[in-house]
């Protein structure tokens, strides 16, 4: 039996953005789906854009007060009609064949669970390329954690995921976490026993951030996020989880030691590593620019990752204060 997909988008704002993720949908070689838009209490009037693509798509648009993404993701959920509800970002662009390769990896692959890989589109910006790098390589905190011969372990990400709608229900949906609400599912759904599983013929296309500052920001509240998420899942934690800290605590100590004690061995490693970030992201754009690019954001990925972490990790941790007081922000209230 063919899987019944419903497509659900959680989004505040993004006017631009949900009109160009629409047109992507609309231009799917398998029609058989529906999409359903969640207006997370945007600021803008966002019915209009998705009216435009009312006569290629089948959409069903509500608006809500703001609760965050989860929380958004959830609405749409309970208002699905299919046996598949697949999550992506707002600002993610799908390829023409995403659903039909949806269907076939279902038809062929016994799972609960799924993802996909992000990347970047030709069209984005320098910028949004090499943040799109420094997300999605094996040498920073990116890249992808699962592939086919692990593919019960991928743990799906909400720019590009899908749950069966009952295995969704049963784990009781996304949580009350506004930043790492996403692998905090995966991890439900394998505590209650469901299966995971990456394809990789689905990748998105993710624009994510378009500048530094918002990056690091981002980043920065997915490295206070972990700790928490250590504490609600310790079956699963790793102690790659730390190594941005690790990473940071590095360089502050090679500096101590170059400008205190002359010896500057340590910062020859992360001089090492620089060249090496270079070189590989030359190799994988093609673009000197765009290289040089990514040594900036890669280094501001581990560096905002890592102190989130390690506040978050101390907070919780050595004062042993609750997530819900150490990060207000991090949550809403059911």
């Amino acid at each position: 039996m063919t899987a019944s997909i419903s497509i659900i988008i959680a989004i505040y704002n993004r006017k631009d953005e949900l009109f160009e993720l629409l047109n992507s949908l609309s231009h799917q070689t398998d029609k058989q789906f529906e999409v359903i838009i969640v207006d997370d209490g945007s600021i803008l009037n966002l019915r209009p854009t998705a009216e435009l693509l009312h006569e290629s798509l089948t959409i069903e648009y509500f608006r809500k007060e703001n609760s965050g993404p989860g929380l958004s993701r959830n609405y749409g959920a309970r208002r699905a009609k299919n046996d598949w509800l697949v999550f992506v970002d707002s600002d993610v662009i799908v390829e023409t064949d995403y659903i039909e390769n949806i269907k076939k990896n279902l038809a062929e692959i016994t799972c609960d669970a799924f993802g996909g890989a992000d990347k970047a589109h030709k069209g984005f910006n320098l910028m949004q390329k090499a943040i799109s790098y420094s997300m999605t390589s094996v040498f920073t905190t990116g890249g992808i954690r699962g592939n086919k011969n692990a593919v019960t372990k991928f743990q799906p990400r909400s720019f590009n995921m899908g749950v069966r709608k009952a295995a969704f229900e049963e784990v009781g949906g996304f949580s009350e976490m506004r930043i790492g609400e996403d692998p905090d599912l995966s991890m439900k759904l394998w505590e209650n026993g469901f299966t995971t599983a990456f394809f990789d013929n689905i990748g998105v296309f993710h624009k994510r951030r378009v500048d530094f500052g918002k990056f690091s920001k981002q980043v920065y509240q997915f490295g206070c996020a972990r700790p928490i998420l250590n504490q609600r899942h310790p079956k699963y934690v790793k102690i790659s989880f730390a190594f941005p800290s690790l990473f940071l605590i590095g360089y502050v100590l090679g500096f101590i030691q170059y400008f205190f004690f002359r010896n500057g061995l340590i910062l020859g490693f992360y001089g090492l590593y620089t060249f090496l970030i270079f070189f590989h992201a030359m190799y994988k754009t093609r673009n000197i620019s765009i290289a040089a690019m990514a040594i900036m954001a890669t280094y501001i990925q581990m560096f905002s990752y890592g102190y989130g972490f390690l506040k978050s990790w101390i907070l919780l941790n050595v004062f042993r204060q609750k997530p819900e007081d150490a990060f207000p922000s991090h949550f809403h209230k059911q």
